[in-house]
């Protein structure tokens, strides 16, 4: 009942209401509007009713209050990393993946309240990008010995470490943590490892050189391409698809067309999950087909997607398929799910 008709404003209405009806927090009105099939409106003026009309209160949910928080780049990306490894996180929201290969469209998803975890055998050792401060590594514990000695002769009195006996030791942990990074280094990322060796270490400065490292810089360069054909003869799949055998004859010179991971890539080219071998993923991928056309199925097919992306990944890096034929092959790829997943990485 409004004693006194029906208010001037949309706002002394609702004061009405909410009094009336004792209605808590926000709220806005909404009418019937005969032009429109009875449908209902948001009521922006009182001289939109009349009479004995129907009012609708639809209550306003406020949204979250999110808080974010900023820090040092180096530090959080470092931390967002190791969270990601430790979570055995998606394989399927691998960068490399989208870089090689395309979407244009999506299909229809299910439920997506449960995200398949991919096993640390899908995950590259690779987690985090050249870091701006390279951090030299611990060395054998006789090594340190001597190079701790030799730190303090030289802060005595100059004398440089005859560090010949060091080298494979020096060397062969550098190039450990430099393939934690990155398989082919650059000369500017060569340089910055030697030059934090010689500031952690200056007994191993050498005499002569211009800046005291440059000589460190090209046994590192060395360094890297033994190391690179020794775990390429252990079967690294990154490093054995760059070799000479798998190239073609107009192409096998060592640096011909090398196929490696593009900036910010990461599971670039990772080893088949253990125990698995190709017929045993290729039956897997023959089954996606098949389980894409069932309805609420995302567990199922997030599953055998993690397992078969070391599979897919050789398949784009090796044979380069058109995204036609790609899509043909791995049509769960370009489901609304996992491209969802892909764009929240």
């Amino acid at each position: 009942d409004l004693p006194h008709g029906i208010p001037g404003t949309v706002e002394e209405l609702e004061s009405i209401v909410k009094e009336t009806f004792e209605v808590d927090g926000k709220f806005t009105l909404h009418y019937k509007d005969a032009d429109f099939g009875e449908e209902y409106f948001s009521l922006t003026s009182t001289g939109d009713i009349k009479d004995k009309d129907t009012l609708k209160v639809v209550q306003i949910i406020e949204p979250p209050t999110i808080t974010l928080t900023f820090s040092d780049v180096d530090s959080s990306f470092k931390s967002a990393s190791e969270t990601l490894v430790n979570a055995s996180a998606i394989s399927e929201t691998s960068v490399s993946e989208t870089s090689s290969v395309s979407c244009g469209t999506s299909c229809s998803s299910g439920s997506q309240d449960t995200v398949i975890l991919s096993s640390p055998e899908h995950l590259s050792r690779r987690f985090q990008r050249w870091p701006t401060n390279f951090s030299v590594p611990r060395f054998a514990y006789d090594t340190e010995l001597l190079l701790a000695s030799g730190n303090e002769t030289f802060k005595k009195d100059g004398t440089k470490l005859n560090f010949t006996p060091l080298l494979p030791d020096i060397l062969e942990k550098l190039a450990e943590t430099i393939f934690q990074y990155v398989a082919y280094p650059t000369s500017a990322q060569l340089a910055d490892v030697a030059k934090a060796l010689v500031q952690q270490h200056p007994c191993l400065k050498e005499p002569g050189s211009y800046n005291g490292c440059y000589g460190w810089q090209q046994r590192l360069k060395y360094k890297m391409g033994n190391y690179r054909s020794k775990l390429r003869g252990l079967g690294c799949p990154e490093l054995d698809v760059n070799s000479l055998k798998r190239k073609q004859a107009h192409e096998k010179t060592p640096s011909k067309n090398l196929k490696k991971p593009r900036k910010a890539e990461v599971n670039y080219l990772p080893p088949h999950p253990q125990g698995e071998t190709e017929e045993s993923l290729e039956k897997e991928r023959l089954e996606l087909p098949d389980e894409v056309k069932k309805r609420n199925n995302y567990r199922i097919i997030s599953e055998k997607m993690a397992k078969t992306f070391s599979n897919r990944r050789q398949e784009v890096v090796n044979l380069a398929p058109p995204v036609n034929d790609f899509r043909s092959r791995w049509p769960a790829l370009f489901d609304a799910a996992q491209v969802i997943l892909l764009h929240n990485l």
